[in-house]
């Protein structure tokens, strides 16, 4: 069964069952008020007999000629009453010791109470009419002495005339609402159909590979919610497609580069070991070519290895051995191995920091941190200056590598922590940073670490990076 019949059949379920609960509550009602009315009239009727008709003479004689009147008055009304003396007999209209009141109701009327009764065919209590009728018994007392029972009543038939026209209107009211209840099911359904259909469409739509679908809601029910959820998907889902196509970007370019990278050593290699192979190289130049052939092999070899240790650390195959050491004597050992390197770039390494600043970390994967944002420093940064600074803070070691090297864009400074991303793709070629991973691994590692690095640039004048390790109190508590 199609949807739109599944909320068809629920919304007329529902309204039908409370029309009919409605329709059945107020046909009990109006009987019952119906009823209730008729006894009061009733019994309005008693209480005037009963004052006029005792009103002359001794209270226990009946004004004869009152209750004729009043019958003859009452009896187009096609109401009746009688009277039951003291002994439950019938005196009037027509004495007649046969017809008394019921044991049961006669037991109540002695004690003074009022009964309302609803008398079926058979029974003839009042006036000798055969038909139903709705009847009240009242006691009257003389002297807190019974003396009789008034006894009024009116055929059931007047009434029930009355609540069968309005059952006959009920009836239509009912038919005309089930046309409208279907016709309101109908439109109720097919609005919510409408609304489902507008997210099946839309998911089609992403199934195809169109992720800028946005569905318009104004949120005021669980479809609403569901619109919006989908809506957030679909705006994740658009940000890692373009993520993907921008890490596949960076992919086939760090692809092409590690070529080309690789292609030049081996090149260079292979062209270096033909020549001693054929002793085409003179013996003076075979102590450089071998020193060569070692350079170029070392770059394969950091090449390959920057790769193993990013997946390493990215999939948390890394496990720290954290320690707490003196920050200033690793990085002193830092720089005297980048010296050379600063040298020849003509920068300077300063380092300004106090003689000991302890810090709790991996001590290995520290002097990997700062080995490459202080390489990273001098490959960007000619004829200048690199500062090192590290203090001691409130439960953390805080570090800054300052330089005035070429800076950054804020855009570049938003990518540096992307594998595979080069702030100068120009620079590709030198013998530093030639995947594009260090940073990447820098980044991944502080994290480890519990620390933060953030990266302030600013182009042509220079980058400063701040790193911020925690004490092992704070590691150990977030851990």
């Amino acid at each position: 069964m199609k949807l739109i019949y599944q909320w068809m059949l629920a919304f007329f379920g529902v309204i039908m069952t409370t029309i009919i609960i409605v329709g059945i509550a107020f046909t009990q009602y109006s009987t019952r008020t119906a009823y209730e009315s008729t006894w009061d009239q009733l019994e309005g009727y008693a209480d005037v007999i009963e004052r006029e008709a005792f009103k002359q003479g001794s209270q226990a004689a009946l004004s004869t000629q009152f209750i004729i009147d009043s019958q003859q008055i009452l009896s187009q009304q096609h109401v009746g009453f009688n009277f039951f003396n003291a002994e439950n007999e019938m005196v009037y209209p027509t004495p007649d010791p046969k017809v008394s009141v019921k044991k049961q109701y006669w037991k109540h009327l002695k004690n003074g109470q009022i009964q309302r009764l609803s008398l079926s065919r058979d029974s003839h209590q009042v006036n000798n009419n055969k038909q139903e009728q709705l009847v009240v018994f009242k006691p009257v007392f003389y002297n807190n002495k019974l003396i009789y029972v008034i006894g009024v009543a009116a055929p059931l038939q007047t009434v029930k005339s009355g609540l069968t026209t309005m059952r006959k209107n009920l009836l239509i009211a009912f038919l005309l609402s089930t046309i409208g209840g279907i016709l309101l099911s109908y439109v109720l359904a097919r609005y919510q159909i409408y609304r489902i259909n507008r997210l099946r469409n839309a998911t089609h739509l992403v199934a195809e590979g169109d992720f800028n679908v946005q569905i318009k809601n104004p949120g005021k029910d669980e479809l609403d919610d569901l619109a919006t959820d989908f809506n957030e998907m679909v705006h994740s889902l658009n940000e890692s497609e373009e993520e993907i196509k921008r890490q596949e970007d960076r992919r086939r370019q760090f692809m092409a580069d590690a070529a080309h990278e690789m292609r030049t050593p081996l090149t260079t290699v292979k062209g270096l070991l033909e020549g001693l192979q054929y002793d085409a190289i003179p013996e003076e130049m075979r102590a450089k070519s071998i020193s060569l052939m070692q350079n170029e092999t070392n770059r394969l070899i950091r090449l390959v290895n920057e790769n193993l240790d990013y997946e390493k650390i990215r999939t948390n195959q890394i496990k720290l051995n954290p320690q707490t050491f003196n920050a200033v004597e690793a990085i002193q050992n830092i720089q005297e191995q980048l010296e050379k390197k600063a040298t020849e770039a003509g920068d300077t390494l300063i380092l300004d920091a106090q003689e000991n600043v302890p810090i709790y970390a991996d001590y290995d994967r520290f002097v990997q941190v700062m080995f490459n944002i202080m390489q990273n420093a001098i490959q960007f940064t000619e004829n200048g200056q690199i500062t090192v600074t590290a203090e001691a803070g409130f439960h953390e070691t805080i570090l800054t590598i300052s330089d005035t090297g070429i800076g950054m864009t804020d855009e570049q400074v938003k990518n540096i922590w992307e594998r595979y991303y080069k702030a100068d793709p120009s620079r590709k070629n030198t013998k530093y940073g030639e995947s594009g991973l260090g940073l990447a691994i820098v980044h991944q590692l502080v994290q480890l670490h519990h620390g933060t690095i953030e990266v302030q640039s600013i182009p042509e004048q220079g980058t400063t990076f701040t790193l911020t390790f925690s004490d092992e109190t704070i590691v150990t508590s977030e851990s």
